[in-house]
């Protein structure tokens, strides 16, 4: 009997790596699948010796995309579950002024994660099973002015997770999105965050975890942010463009 793979893309991040230790900890396999991959071996280890089970490393690009069909294809075996925390905030400032910039945030948090979960999606398809979690964000929930690029991206992010969850449903692939708010990453290192918005790496691979043998849909993390971002969606334009958000 083949046993619970897990497939872990954009591997380096913080949330990449709690996710893995929470799966692993579940006794799934991790396949690891990140830039310089091989650069991840410390945490690799880790992973084995606490969690006894197997890990692999994969060296992956999320914005070379004409290599992806080659990458899943190179796979020591097709992933039971594969979660995409790829991802890449940038500076709204630059990117106004950089296209070069802009393009490279736009294509992090859309066309590369959705370009590797496409090839994925038909080769789950073709077996009849599996599961995609995409970590996608709040901020996609409604253009702002202090990161709309950013926010934008993620909202395609967001729109694609969903129609491919449609396209799949009765395909016995199940899709989940994921929507944290604040994250205590690198990423918002130095950023003046609230504490009572802002979940741990740990407490967000938790909740997706739990979320996954659920069967659920669509998570905010934390719960709070459905009702804060719920708001946002609905004041009127007209007053949304004199704040300051």
């Amino acid at each position: 009997m083949t046993k619970n793979t897990v497939l872990i893309l954009g591997a380096r991040s913080d949330i990449a790596m709690a996710s893995a230790h929470r799966f692993a900890k579940a006794g799934y396999d991790i396949q690891l699948a990140a830039r310089n991959a091989n650069d991840l071996s410390v945490d690799s280890n880790d992973i084995e010796l606490r969690h006894q089970v197997s890990v692999s490393l994969h060296e992956f690009d999320a914005l070379e995309i004409q290599s992806h069909e080659t990458f899943v294809d190179n796979l020591p075996q097709l992933p039971t579950v594969a979660v995409c925390a790829v991802g890449f905030m940038g500076a709204q400032d630059e990117s106004e002024q950089d296209i070069s910039a802009a393009a490279r945030v736009m294509r992090s948090n859309f066309e590369g994660p959705a370009s590797i979960l496409a090839v994925l999606a038909n080769k789950f398809e073709q077996r009849g099973s599996g599961c995609i979690v995409g970590i996608s964000s709040v901020a996609g929930d409604r253009g702002r002015a202090t990161n709309y690029v950013y926010g934008s991206a993620k909202a395609g992010f967001t729109a694609f997770l969903s129609g491919l969850r449609n396209r799949l449903a009765k395909k016995g692939v199940h899709v989940m999105t994921v929507l944290p708010g604040f994250v205590a990453t690198k990423m918002t290192e130095g950023m003046d965050l609230p504490a009572k918005l802002t979940a741990e790496p740990d407490e967000l691979a938790d909740a997706i975890y739990q979320a996954m043998t659920q069967g659920k849909n669509t998570i905010y993390r934390r719960r709070v942010w459905y009702v804060i971002m719920m708001i946002i969606r609905n004041i009127p334009e007209s007053i949304f463009k004199k704040l300051k958000l």
